[in-house]
Protein backbone atom coordinates (compact mmCIF):
# COMPACT_ATOMS: atom_id res chain seq x y z
CA UNK A 1 0.00 0.00 0.00
CA UNK A 2 1.38 3.46 -0.87
CA UNK A 3 2.58 5.64 1.96
CA UNK A 4 -0.40 7.76 3.07
CA UNK A 5 1.59 10.98 3.37
CA UNK A 6 3.02 10.98 -0.12
CA UNK A 7 1.69 12.06 -3.46
CA UNK A 8 3.27 12.50 -6.84
CA UNK A 9 2.09 15.33 -9.04
CA UNK A 10 1.48 14.47 -12.68
CA UNK A 11 4.73 14.76 -14.59
CA UNK A 12 4.98 17.18 -17.47
CA UNK A 13 7.77 15.16 -19.09
CA UNK A 14 7.23 11.77 -20.74
CA UNK A 15 7.63 8.79 -18.46
CA UNK A 16 10.57 6.45 -18.85
CA UNK A 17 10.41 2.72 -18.54
CA UNK A 18 11.09 1.35 -15.10
CA UNK A 19 14.74 1.07 -14.11
CA UNK A 20 16.45 -1.98 -15.50
CA UNK A 21 16.87 -4.92 -13.13
CA UNK A 22 20.09 -5.71 -14.98
CA UNK A 23 21.69 -2.44 -13.80
CA UNK A 24 20.94 -3.41 -10.21
CA UNK A 25 22.19 -6.98 -10.55
CA UNK A 26 25.30 -5.83 -12.45
CA UNK A 27 26.15 -3.40 -9.66
CA UNK A 28 25.69 -6.16 -7.10
CA UNK A 29 28.19 -8.27 -9.07
CA UNK A 30 30.72 -5.43 -9.29
CA UNK A 31 30.48 -5.00 -5.54
CA UNK A 32 31.07 -8.73 -5.01
CA UNK A 33 27.53 -9.29 -3.74
CA UNK A 34 25.33 -12.20 -4.74
CA UNK A 35 22.01 -11.76 -6.50
CA UNK A 36 19.63 -13.29 -3.96
CA UNK A 37 15.89 -13.74 -3.78
CA UNK A 38 15.78 -11.23 -0.93
CA UNK A 39 17.57 -8.55 -2.93
CA UNK A 40 15.32 -9.13 -5.94
CA UNK A 41 12.24 -8.96 -3.70
CA UNK A 42 13.48 -5.60 -2.39
CA UNK A 43 14.03 -4.40 -5.97
CA UNK A 44 10.53 -5.53 -7.02
CA UNK A 45 8.96 -3.99 -3.91
CA UNK A 46 10.66 -0.63 -4.48
CA UNK A 47 9.31 -0.44 -8.03
CA UNK A 48 5.83 -1.51 -6.90
CA UNK A 49 5.45 1.46 -4.52
CA UNK A 50 4.06 4.34 -6.60
CA UNK A 51 5.02 7.18 -4.25
CA UNK A 52 7.68 8.12 -1.72
CA UNK A 53 8.49 5.47 0.89
CA UNK A 54 10.71 4.91 3.91
CA UNK A 55 13.01 1.95 4.52
CA UNK A 56 10.38 0.52 6.85
CA UNK A 57 7.68 0.85 4.17
CA UNK A 58 9.99 -0.98 1.76
CA UNK A 59 10.63 -3.71 4.33
CA UNK A 60 6.88 -4.32 4.71
CA UNK A 61 6.35 -4.43 0.93
CA UNK A 62 9.38 -6.69 0.36
CA UNK A 63 8.27 -9.10 3.10
CA UNK A 64 4.91 -9.40 1.34
CA UNK A 65 6.89 -10.74 -1.64
CA UNK A 66 9.44 -12.80 0.33
CA UNK A 67 8.89 -13.18 4.06
CA UNK A 68 12.58 -13.97 4.63
CA UNK A 69 13.67 -10.40 3.75
CA UNK A 70 15.55 -8.92 6.70
CA UNK A 71 15.65 -5.32 7.84
CA UNK A 72 19.45 -5.33 7.51
CA UNK A 73 19.25 -6.47 3.89
CA UNK A 74 16.81 -3.65 3.08
CA UNK A 75 19.09 -1.05 4.67
CA UNK A 76 22.13 -2.43 2.82
CA UNK A 77 20.24 -2.60 -0.50
CA UNK A 78 19.00 1.00 -0.43
CA UNK A 79 22.33 2.73 -1.22
CA UNK A 80 23.07 0.14 -3.91
CA UNK A 81 19.70 0.80 -5.56
CA UNK A 82 20.36 4.55 -5.38
CA UNK A 83 23.80 4.07 -6.96
CA UNK A 84 22.28 1.87 -9.70
CA UNK A 85 19.68 4.55 -10.46
CA UNK A 86 16.77 2.31 -9.48
CA UNK A 87 15.53 4.70 -6.78
CA UNK A 88 16.24 8.26 -5.70
CA UNK A 89 16.88 9.31 -2.11
CA UNK A 90 14.87 12.26 -0.84
CA UNK A 91 16.11 14.03 2.30
CA UNK A 92 13.49 16.26 3.90
CA UNK A 93 15.54 17.02 7.00
CA UNK A 94 13.99 14.38 9.24
CA UNK A 95 15.60 11.52 11.13
CA UNK A 96 14.94 9.22 8.17
CA UNK A 97 15.16 9.41 4.41
CA UNK A 98 12.46 8.87 1.84
CA UNK A 99 12.92 7.08 -1.46
CA UNK A 100 11.02 6.94 -4.74
CA UNK A 101 11.39 4.68 -7.77
CA UNK A 102 13.31 6.50 -10.48
CA UNK A 103 10.60 6.52 -13.15
CA UNK A 104 11.08 10.03 -14.55
CA UNK A 105 13.24 10.94 -17.49
CA UNK A 106 15.96 13.19 -16.02
CA UNK A 107 15.21 16.80 -15.35
CA UNK A 108 15.10 18.86 -12.21
CA UNK A 109 12.58 17.98 -9.52
CA UNK A 110 10.61 20.29 -7.26
CA UNK A 111 9.55 18.82 -3.93
CA UNK A 112 6.90 20.37 -1.70
CA UNK A 113 7.22 18.98 1.83
CA UNK A 114 4.64 19.57 4.57
CA UNK A 115 6.39 20.42 7.84
CA UNK A 116 3.48 18.96 9.81
CA UNK A 117 2.63 15.63 8.18
CA UNK A 118 5.70 14.94 5.97
CA UNK A 119 3.56 14.75 2.82
CA UNK A 120 5.80 15.05 -0.24
CA UNK A 121 4.53 16.29 -3.58
CA UNK A 122 7.05 16.01 -6.39
CA UNK A 123 6.84 17.58 -9.83
CA UNK A 124 9.07 18.39 -12.77
CA UNK A 125 10.68 21.84 -12.61
CA UNK A 126 10.50 24.28 -15.50
CA UNK A 127 13.33 24.00 -18.05
CA UNK A 128 14.90 27.24 -16.79
CA UNK A 129 15.93 25.42 -13.57
CA UNK A 130 17.92 22.86 -15.56
CA UNK A 131 19.55 25.60 -17.64
CA UNK A 132 20.43 27.66 -14.55
CA UNK A 133 22.04 24.70 -12.76
CA UNK A 134 24.15 23.88 -15.81
CA UNK A 135 25.15 27.53 -16.33
CA UNK A 136 26.16 27.92 -12.68
CA UNK A 137 28.22 24.74 -12.79
CA UNK A 138 29.93 25.80 -16.03
CA UNK A 139 30.85 29.15 -14.45
CA UNK A 140 32.62 27.30 -11.62
CA UNK A 141 34.16 24.57 -13.79
CA UNK A 142 31.82 21.86 -12.51
CA UNK A 143 29.39 19.42 -14.03
CA UNK A 144 25.93 18.92 -12.48
CA UNK A 145 25.06 15.47 -11.16
CA UNK A 146 21.55 16.13 -9.84
CA UNK A 147 19.38 19.13 -9.12
CA UNK A 148 16.33 19.68 -7.00
CA UNK A 149 14.34 22.47 -5.44
CA UNK A 150 12.69 21.74 -2.12
CA UNK A 151 10.00 23.93 -0.63
CA UNK A 152 8.82 23.33 2.92
CA UNK A 153 5.28 24.39 3.68
CA UNK A 154 2.23 23.70 5.82
CA UNK A 155 -0.79 21.88 4.38
CA UNK A 156 -3.73 24.23 4.85
CA UNK A 157 -5.97 21.34 5.86
CA UNK A 158 -3.35 19.32 7.73
CA UNK A 159 -4.87 17.34 10.60
CA UNK A 160 -1.69 17.59 12.69
CA UNK A 161 -1.65 21.37 12.39
CA UNK A 162 -5.29 21.62 13.44
CA UNK A 163 -4.67 19.28 16.39
CA UNK A 164 -1.67 21.37 17.51
CA UNK A 165 -3.69 24.59 17.33
CA UNK A 166 -6.47 22.99 19.40
CA UNK A 167 -3.99 21.68 21.96
CA UNK A 168 -2.47 25.16 22.39
CA UNK A 169 -5.94 26.69 22.84
CA UNK A 170 -6.71 24.41 25.82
Amino acid sequence: MPHPRTKSAPAAAPQATLPDREAFTALLGRKGLRVTGQRLAIYDAALAIPDHFTAEDLLDKARAIDDSVSRATVYRALPIMVEAGVIREVDVGRDHKYYIANRDVGGVKIQLVCLDCDKIIEAAAPPIMDWYGKALCAKHNMEPATQRLQVTAHCLGCDRKIAAIRAKAK
